[in-house]
């Protein structure tokens, strides 16, 4: 078999190419990387060449929700929530709830946070943490998680 190294590109529907494309770009600082006619539009995740995100327009009138996570710093989750906020988005927990705060996953663990786009799509920023799996917590907030003795990974 062939080693996967890395998750390469991701497509989701979206309504209308040209928001989709305003918000995936002046909110959350993606690349316009190329566009065909109000019909799709591709973003540079990171450098140009490394990751790519695919915006499709659908005219279907019941469009699936889907959920893309991108890969951050734990210092940039950690302070996603006001980042969000300051651009108009607003921050969600792992359970969908408005929040300040971002949470772990424990099992992974990895540091989280979520939001929507202007078509709904579940987006998450996450970034993988150096101490031991906890999987017995499930998912907790941060504030939380950094109280608890830690043991390194």
């Amino acid at each position: 078999m062939i080693e996967t190294l890395d998750l390469f590109e991701a497509h989701l529907t979206v309504s209308d190419v040209a928001r989709a494309t305003d918000f995936y770009t002046g909110r959350l600082g993606l690349t316009l990387a190329y566009t065909v006619k109000g019909e799709a539009a591709f973003l540079w995740i990171g450098s140009p060449g490394q990751a790519m995100l695919g915006l499709w327009r659908s005219s279907a009138p019941q469009q699936m929700i889907l959920h893309v996570a991108f890969r951050a710093t734990v210092q940039a989750v950690t302070e996603a929530p006001a980042t969000l906020r300051a651009a108009g988005i607003t921050p969600l927990d792992f359970d969908g709830h408005e929040t300040d705060e971002a949470c772990v996953l424990a099992w992974m663990p990895a540091v989280s946070i979520y939001f929507r786009d202007p078509d709904g799509h579940l987006l998450e920023y996450v970034a993988m943490l150096a101490q031991q799996p906890r999987p017995d917590l499930g998912v907790v907030p941060l504030s939380r998680w950094n109280a608890l003795p830690q043991r390194p990974g």
